[in-house]
């Protein structure tokens, strides 16, 4: 049953090639497999850096026979139109596929979870991560009940593949004057997974902040864009002791990243 359910799912995201992906639960009758709770960690995002990131995907299936079998299946490209991609960890090019563990919670209910493994340099000869598959990608799902009845909703949700970021800051001088100016510089940077190293995130908005000494919280005092190498510098007046730190807001292919407050002494 195994190869029969694995069939059936990679045939079902195949056509999307030339038709266009239901929604969660289009087609669902009363012996389908119920379908939820679907999320990759808890809800988050895909961030990798240069090395293999392993991530959990999981949901909750329901029938009343029992659950057999489960798949997850990432995927993006127009609904109904080629190209379509998939993610996979074998050694088959642009393509993530296989089966999902399941621990039964009652007779009827299952939680099926199953890992995935990217990974910027591919040491398998599969498919390495590259730049251009950052951003969103779909989620194919499919489960199959023990009396061989089953659900394949081929764009269930999302989830979004995101290049890890990393945000510096250096505020200076220190000691400094009170009523004097002070410097406060940085760099946005994200991984490369064209490159394998960490390359200047250009012209991105990134907010300059301060926290007073003995307080919680930051206000943001101005907004400064990353230059072609994804530096930062700005000026301030110093006017008491605290903390400055630079706070990116991320964008779809790089999550948001705030940089750890850097103390100036103001005498």
């Amino acid at each position: 049953m195994r190869k029969r359910a694995a069939f059936a799912l990679l045939s079902a995201v195949a056509a999307l090639a030339g038709y266009a992906a239901p929604g969660a639960y289009a087609g669902e009758t009363q012996t389908d497999v119920h379908i939820s709770n679907v999320s990759f960690d808890g809800g988050k995002y895909i961030v990798v850096g240069l090395y293999a990131k392993t991530v959990t995907v999981s949901g909750t299936f329901t029938h009343p026979s029992g659950i057999q079998d489960a798949d997850f299946v990432l995927w993006r490209g127009p609904d109904g139109a080629n190209p379509y991609e998939t993610y996979d960890d074998r050694i088959v090019s642009n393509q993530y596929y296989s089966h999902a563990d399941c621990v039964a919670s009652s007779a009827t209910t299952s939680t099926c979870s199953q890992t995935i493994s990217l990974e910027p340099d591919w040491k398998y000869g599969g498919t390495a991560l590259t730049n251009a598959h950052a951003g969103t990608w779909k989620v194919s799902v499919q489960g199959v009940a023990n009396d061989d009845s089953w659900t394949q909703t081929a764009s269930y949700t999302t989830t979004r593949l995101q290049r890890q970021s990393v945000l510096t800051v250096n505020a200076g001088p220190e000691p400094a004057a009170g009523g004097k100016t002070l410097t406060v510089t940085g760099r946005l940077t994200r991984a490369d997974w064209d490159n394998l190293d960490y390359r200047g995130y250009t012209s991105q908005p990134v907010k300059l902040q301060f926290r007073k000494a003995g307080t919680t919280t930051y206000a943001t005092v101005k907004t400064v864009y990353t230059s072609s190498t994804g530096n930062l510098t700005t000026t301030v007046t110093a006017s008491e002791d605290g903390y400055w730190r630079w706070n990116f807001a991320g964008t779809s292919t790089t999550p948001a990243v705030k940089a750890t407050g850097d103390f100036v002494d103001v005498q």
